[in-house]
């Protein structure tokens, strides 16, 4: 198995020199960049398995970095943002990061954040290569994991890898509720605590991007099941109710 290589872009470089320590020791190679600009680079044009990234940047703010480089790869990004700043959180994940972690952090908690990033990474991989590669359709929505391709109505809608596997945990329980425990276990790789947003914003997202469904406005496609969790609905058509 390939080593798997980081990319840290971070202007604090006491800690990324902690961190390429500390990365290290625990098995990865470590790249760095110290402004957005110079990281945007590297992140276009290397290998990286995954980017961890600053928002607060010279240069280019981090931001700015994951939006030009959500428009040319899908390399899985980790934000790193200021503490107690929701903000910062919810616009990284809207723009395409797959996870996020506040400062200041543990580094334990840093490498199992990766982690569980890359196994979801491997497992879209695994899928790629010859696993469940079956077409899954609920309504006029499809799903196809082997070429993590969405679509609706016939349209193709681009999703991050967080959102397609919520997407198909939900399209694969189908008229079933599937609790928010659950979600964040199987997509996020961690159990769900109390203040963290991330399943409401991947939610958010991806009822933006898969629309309501062919009852128009009647009900989105995932419903919210309050003090429970998520149901994707499966829609009747035959026009008397709900």
């Amino acid at each position: 198995m390939t080593t798997p290589t980081l990319l840290i872009i971070d202007d604090d470089k006491e800690l990324t020199e902690l961190l390429t320590d500390y990365l290290g020791a625990e098995g990865f190679v470590i790249d760095t960049a110290h402004d957005g600009p110079s990281g945007l680079e590297r992140a276009l044009h290397g290998e990286q398995t995954l980017i961890i990234l600053d928002v607060m940047l010279p240069g280019m703010n981090g931001f700015d970095v994951l939006r030009k480089l959500r428009a040319a790869k899908s390399t899985p990004v980790l934000m790193l943002t200021a503490r107690g700043d929701d903000i910062d959180r919810i616009v990284g994940l809207e723009i395409g990061a797959d996870d996020y972690l506040p400062k200041p952090f543990n580094p334990r908690e840093l490498v199992a954040r990766i982690r569980a990033v890359l196994r979801r990474s491997e497992a879209r991989k695994a899928v790629e290569a010859g696993g469940d590669a079956a077409t899954v359709v609920v309504n006029d929505l499809e799903l196809t994991p082997s070429s993590m391709l969405c679509r609706v109505g016939g349209e193709v809608i681009s999703l991050t890898s967080a959102e397609f596997q919520l997407l198909e945990v939900l399209v694969k329980a189908a008229g079933k509720v599937v609790s928010r425990e659950e979600l964040s276990e199987k997509v996020l790789g961690r159990q769900l605590s109390a203040y963290d947003r991330s399943l409401d914003v991947h939610i958010s997202n991806l009822r933006k991007k898969i629309g309501k469904g062919q009852t128009g406005e009647r009900a989105d496609r995932i419903k919210t099941i309050r003090g429970t969790g998520y149901l994707f609905a499966i829609e009747s058509h035959s026009g008397a109710g709900n």
